[in-house]
């Protein structure tokens, strides 16, 4: 099993707060609703409901992540139509009163052989959600 971490970001609120948005995953879609055009096309097909979020992508399709593990710090999502066993994880981690860290990563199953080629857009892909999740929580 390989793993992917994103780059810690920071936001301007509670740690509960974005818990408590991860109860509804949906509640994301409206956040995306709202941002810009251009942020919005940088992000692609992404589609939120409660307990799932799929994404289809021009690299493997159409892939979900259903919610197997919701605790106040950490959600844990497995994907769903994935051609390898994946798992998304945000991790939050309260800074202060009213700031939290964000990291997200990616624990997948490739063959050691294959990491070197895939590696790469296994982190540009975790650092991308990372930063969808901090500014859809902004």
């Amino acid at each position: 099993m390989a793993q992917y971490k994103s780059k810690a970001v920071t936001v301007g609120r509670p740690a509960d707060f974005i818990s408590e948005k991860f109860s509804d995953l949906s509640s994301f879609g409206q956040a995306l609703d709202s941002m810009s055009a251009a942020d919005r096309a940088k992000v692609g097909d992404v589609k939120f409901e409660k307990d799932s979020i799929t994404i289809d992508t021009k690299q493997v399709g159409t892939i979900s992540f259903k919610v197997t593990e919701r605790t106040p710090s950490r959600v844990v999502m497995n994907a769903v139509g994935s051609p390898v066993p994946l798992d998304l994880i945000v991790n939050l981690t309260p800074l202060d009163a009213e700031t939290t860290e964000i990291v997200t990563a990616i624990d997948v199953e490739i063959p050691a052989m294959l990491r070197p080629m895939i590696g790469g857009a296994m982190q540009k892909a975790v650092d991308q959600f990372g930063d969808l999740i901090a500014k859809l929580n902004a």
